[in-house]
């Protein structure tokens, strides 16, 4: 088996279509057809179906495409590492970001990495929350930050930093009227709420929020991105949920901000990794998490 021979199975898996896939490589379709063949005689095992509606992965195809994705992004890192090696650091932290965590935060924090511990390499990797949480569990990333503390066995999750929740408003909006806006008084206008397959974290801390208020919502879009959500809400499709911070970094200028009535409003982003004893460089980013979060 070569690594190629996984790539062109992850091609086909995801397309699901061999000529697309074939296209995808810059390859004949022939010889991709004959290369998963060829790993299906290695396998002993059908990855693939190809039927008269089209092509589709069986149950071994599914386990063998989490396991050739995780293959070559072993390899991947391992080349990294040694890139990383040959410039001078000493030592590497694999940190996953799931579901669009701001850079109010982030940008800070990794600022202080670089000051105190710049010998060490800081690898993002920007994934869905499942991914993440698979990712942690096979020891390809080291902790990540997520806006969900519901993980799997194995697993922690601590609170890095709350931030108030903040609603974005197109100008002129009768809202606006408010200083401080009641919940009851947000939903009787049209929503613009994350996409729970693309932000699942925030999708599911702000149903929270939203199920609190005895009275049905009208969602006028579901976003896969911040900056989507705040032009939507800028075209005056509806209103926003975020945090101040993150909206003004964002230079919106036809959006205004208003708080929330209450003191419990607020956006919690977690902290992710595996409930082992953390190594000294995890520690050490740990405790500057920590002091960011203050």
């Amino acid at each position: 088996m070569e690594l190629r021979h996984l790539r062109y199975f992850i091609a086909v898996a995801e397309e699901l279509h061999f000529s697309r896939a074939a296209e995808r490589l810059n390859i004949e379709q022939s010889p991709l057809s004959r290369t998963i063949k060829q790993l299906e005689t290695e396998l002993e095992a059908t990855l693939l179906e190809r039927t008269s509606r089209g092509t589709r992965l069986t149950w071994a195809g599914e386990v063998f495409l989490e396991d050739a994705r995780r293959t070559l992004l072993c390899i991947d890192q391992a080349k990294a590492n040694v890139k990383a090696a040959a410039t001078g650091f000493r030592g590497t932290l694999r940190i996953a970001l799931s579901d669009g965590i701001a850079r109010s935060r982030l940008t800070p924090l990794l600022a202080l990495c670089r000051e105190e511990e710049p010998d060490v390499e800081i690898r993002l990797f920007e994934i869905p929350l499942a991914q993440h949480q698979r990712g942690l569990r096979h020891d390809l990333y080291d902790a990540g930050f997520a806006f969900s503390n519901d993980v799997d066995d194995g697993l922690i999750a601590e609170v890095a930093w709350k931030e108030p929740l903040v609603i974005a408003v197109p100008k002129r909006h009768p809202l606006l009227a408010h200083k401080y806006v009641p919940l009851a008084e947000v939903v009787k206008h049209p929503l613009v709420l994350c996409h729970p397959e693309f932000c699942e974290g925030c999708s599911r801390q702000l149903e929270s929020l939203l199920a609190s208020i005895d009275s049905p919502i009208t969602v006028a879009e579901r976003v896969s991105t911040h900056d989507l959500m705040l032009t939507l809400v800028a075209a005056g499709y509806g209103i926003g949920f975020s945090s101040a911070a993150r909206i003004e970094s964002s230079h919106h200028t036809d959006i205004i901000i208003r708080p929330l009535a209450g003191h419990s409003h607020v956006m919690t982003t977690y902290l992710l990794r595996p409930d082992t004893e953390p190594s000294d460089q995890l520690n050490n980013f740990m405790q500057r998490v920590a002091r960011i979060g203050l």
